[in-house]
């Protein structure tokens, strides 16, 4: 090991990418793709940056659907790349070349379907589907950006992934989430080592 001082831009090691389904105000589906999320028993934290719509939409609503994409969507989820919903362009945006889309499903060629306790529809391709409520709402990283603490209030998953022997149900040979790290796509490898922990807990 040889360690060097070093200031990354960002601190992008690797999280599931979720495509959060909400509603604009004019009661059509928003579609955006992030990675800044992290469970915790039934809640889970996103961080979204100030300007996005998504993060207006949970402001005015309440409501959304945290989509779990598997690997093989990757193509899908780039399409939503550099696109917004919002009828204003916010200005960093307009730099980095992002493009104002009415119909993300559309473009991405994903297929809306309703959920059952919210409002926003579920991705139907989409092998996890979790219907969530908004907690709370903070600013973050000297107000750039906020943390939205959902609940999680109805689990959707495709029985493929599924294996009823398993303690948490889900097959984790079979699932295979879409991972970003440092604004790159990946999957997951191999099973490296079985875990203790899942032994007991």
């Amino acid at each position: 090991m040889n360690h060097k001082i070093v200031e990354p831009k960002i601190m992008y090691f690797g999280t599931p990418v979720v495509l959060v389904s909400t509603l604009n105000e004019d009661g059509s589906p928003n579609l955006a793709p992030m990675s800044s999320a992290w469970w915790l028993g039934q809640s889970c934290m996103l961080g979204l940056g100030k300007t996005a719509k998504t993060l207006e939409n949970l402001r005015r609503t309440g409501e959304c659907v945290l989509n779990l994409p598997s690997a093989k969507m990757v193509a899908c989820v780039d399409q939503l790349a550099l696109t917004t919903s919002s009828s204003v362009m916010p200005p960093h945006k307009a730099k980095m070349g992002f493009a104002q889309v009415k119909d993300k499903f559309a473009l991405a060629g994903l297929t809306p379907i309703a959920s059952e306790l919210v409002k926003p529809p579920r991705v139907l391709e989409c092998p996890v589907q979790l219907e969530a409520i908004v907690q709370r709402i903070d600013s973050f990283n000297a107000d750039s950006a906020a943390a939205i603490e959902v609940k999680i209030i109805r689990v959707y998953m495709d029985e493929s992934i599924l294996n009823p022997e398993k303690r948490h149900l889900v097959d984790t040979d079979k699932w295979q989430p879409l991972i970003m790290s440092f604004l790159e796509f990946y999957g997951l490898g191999q099973n490296l080592h079985h875990s203790r922990l899942a032994q007991v807990y």
